[in-house]
C-alpha cells in the first residue's frame, strides 16, 4: 500500500513538471495548450481520487489488522485464564495444646501430668485439570513445625544397619502425589502415591471433619495415619454406591509395634520402599462421607516378610488383613460417625522374635505382638448453630483400641488396652477456621493403673482456591 501511494505521488509530480515544460514549448500555440493543460489537469483529478481509495483501502486494512490483533490478544487472555482456573490450591492445618497424664514406661503405675503445645500439621494441596478427563494432585504435609528424619538401611556395614539422618524435628513428607484419569462418573484410574481407603481418617482428615481435638485415637493405634502408599487403583460412583479397588506397596514387619500394632510398619521412613511384596486394597460406600450419610466396608490384605530388608529372618509370610465397617448420620444439627476395624497378623511371634535380633533395631522396644487387634469409636455432636445465632457444636466421644486382642503363644498384657471418653466443643468464627475444647478421661484395662484425665484445645483451618 506504501508503494502503491509513492508511485501515485511520483506520477503527479512527473505531470506537475511536464505542465510546466508543455507551457513554455507552446505559448506560442493558446488552443494547444489550454488543452493540454485541460488533459493534464484531468489525469491529474484521476490520480488524486486513486490516491484518496487507496488511503481509504489502507485506513481500512488496518483497521482490520487492529481488530484481528484484538481478537489475539483476548484469545491469549482468555487462554491465560482459562489455564489457571485449571489451577487448584487448598490447605488446611491445626496447631494443639495437650495436657495429658504420662507413664514413663509399662511398668509404671503413677502418672506425670504434661502440658505440650503441638504445630500438629500443615498441610498444602496443589492441582491442575489438564483436560476434562486428566488430572493431578500433590499433597505436601508439614508435621510438627521440623522437617525430619530419614532412616536409611545400610546392608554392607557388619551384618547390616538401620542408620538415621536427623535434620530437625517433625517431618516433611509428600502425602499424595497421583495423576488421574477420569473419563465418566462411573469409573476412573488413578496412580501414584495414592491414599489407602481403610480408615476413616483417610476420608476425613480436615480439622472440620471430625469432632475431637486429635485424630481419633483408636484408629492411631492400630493404622498408618492418612495411610497412603504408592500403587494403581480404580474407583467410580454408581447410582450412590462409591467404590475403589487398589494394587499398592505393602507393610514391613521390621517395625511393627506392640502399641501401634502395623501402623510403624508404613515405609515412609525409609528413602526406598520395598515392593516384594505387594498389598490389596477394597472400598464400598453408600453415600459420602464428605458430604454427610453414608455407610461404608472396607477391606486390606497384603503379605509383609517380602519387605523387610532382612527377609531371611522371618520364614512366614506375615499376612495382615483388616476389616473395617463404617457409618456416618448428618442431617440437621445431628451429627453421628462411628468405626469398628478388626485385623490379624499372621507369624506375630517369629516377626517379634527376629525383630530382637535384627542389628540396628532396638531390642527393648519389642514386646509381643498381637495376632489380632481391635479398635472402634463413635462421635456424636449437635450444631447449636442450628438453634441460636452462634455456631457452635457439642460432642460426646468414645474411642477403645486393643491391639493386642489376641497372641499366638502365651497371655496377652491389658497394659495396651484403652479407652478415652470425652465431651467438648466446636466453635466456627467462620466458616473456614475451628476452635475446639476436650476434656476427658483415659482407662487402661489392667486395675493397677489408675484412670487418668487430659484436656486439649485446638484451632484448625482449612480453604481452597
Amino acid at each position: 500500500m506504501k508503494c502503491k501511494l509513492s508511485l501515485l505521488a511520483l506520477s503527479i509530480s512527473a505531470l506537475s513538471v511536464t505542465s510546466l515544460s508543455s507551457t513554455n514549448v507552446l505559448a506560442a500555440e493558446p488552443a494547444q495548450l489550454e488543452q493540454a493543460i485541460a488533459k493534464q489537469e484531468a489525469e491529474l483529478q484521476r490520480l488524486r481520487q486513486d490516491l484518496a481509495e487507496l488511503a481509504a483501502q489502507q485506513k481500512v486494512q488496518q483497521q482490520e489488522q487492529d481488530k484481528q490483533a484484538q481478537v489475539v490478544a483476548m484469545a491469549q487472555e482468555e487462554l491465560a485464564e482459562s489455564k489457571f482456573s485449571r489451577f487448584k490450591f487448598k490447605s488446611y492445618g491445626s496447631m494443639n495444646y495437650t495436657s495429658d497424664e504420662y507413664f514413663e514406661n509399662v511398668q509404671d503405675t503413677t502418672a506425670e501430668r504434661r502440658g505440650r503445645f503441638d504445630l500438629e500439621r500443615i498441610v498444602t494441596e496443589f492441582g491442575y485439570q489438564f483436560n476434562d478427563e486428566w488430572d493431578m494432585e500433590v499433597e505436601i504435609e508439614y508435621e510438627h513445625g521440623g522437617t525430619g528424619t530419614a532412616l536409611e538401611y545400610d546392608g554392607f556395614d557388619e551384618f547390616g544397619e538401620f542408620e538415621s539422618e536427623v535434620e530437625a524435628g517433625g517431618e516433611v513428607m509428600i502425602e499424595k502425589a497421583q495423576i488421574r484419569y477420569r473419563p465418566s462418573e462411573n469409573f476412573g484410574v488413578k496412580f501414584g502415591n495414592i491414599h489407602l481407603p481403610i480408615g476413616l481418617s483417610s476420608i476425613l482428615h480436615k480439622p472440620d471433619q471430625y469432632l475431637t481435638v486429635l485424630r481419633h485415637r483408636s484408629e492411631a493405634a492400630m493404622l498408618p495415619a492418612v495411610w497412603n502408599e504408592t500403587g494403581v487403583g480404580v474407583f467410580g460412583e454408581v447410582a450412590n454406591f462409591h467404590y475403589q479397588a487398589q494394587v499398592v506397596s505393602g507393610l514391613n514387619s521390621e517395625y511393627f509395634r506392640t502399641y501401634d500394632w502395623v501402623a510403624s510398619g508404613h515405609q515412609k521412613r525409609f528413602e526406598h520402599v520395598n515392593a516384594d511384596d505387594l498389598a490389596y486394597a477394597l472400598r464400598l460406600d453408600y453415600g459420602n462421607f464428605k458430604k454427610g450419610s453414608a455407610i461404608g466396608v472396607a477391606y486390606y490384605y497384603g503379605n509383609t516378610t517380602g519387605n523387610r530388608h532382612k527377609s531371611n529372618k522371618v520364614e512366614g509370610d506375615g499376612t495382615v488383613s483388616i476389616f473395617a465397617v463404617s457409618g456416618a448420620f448428618v442431617q440437621g444439627p445431628w451429627i453421628l460417625r462411628g468405626q469398628y476395624l478388626s485385623g490379624t497378623l499372621s507369624d506375630a511371634d517369629a516377626i517379634t522374635q527376629s525383630n530382637k535380633t535384627t542389628p540396628g533395631l532396638k531390642p527393648g522396644n519389642f514386646a509381643q505382638l498381637g495376632s489380632k487387634s481391635e479398635a472402634f469409636f463413635v462421635e456424636a455432636g449437635v450444631d447449636l448453630g442450628q438453634f441460636t445465632p452462634v455456631p457452635v457444636t457439642i460432642f460426646a466421644n468414645i474411642d477403645y483400641s486393643n491391639p493386642l486382642a489376641e497372641v499366638e503363644t502365651g497371655t496377652a498384657t491389658k497394659r495396651y488396652e484403652n479407652t478415652w471418653t470425652s465431651v467438648g466443643v466446636n466453635y466456627f468464627p467462620i466458616p473456614e477456621i475451628v476452635l475446639k475444647a476436650e476434656v476427658g478421661r483415659q482407662q487402661v484395662a489392667v486395675s493397677s493403673i489408675p484412670d487418668t484425665n487430659f484436656f486439649a484445645l485446638g484451632v484448625g483451618y482449612q480453604f481452597s482456591l
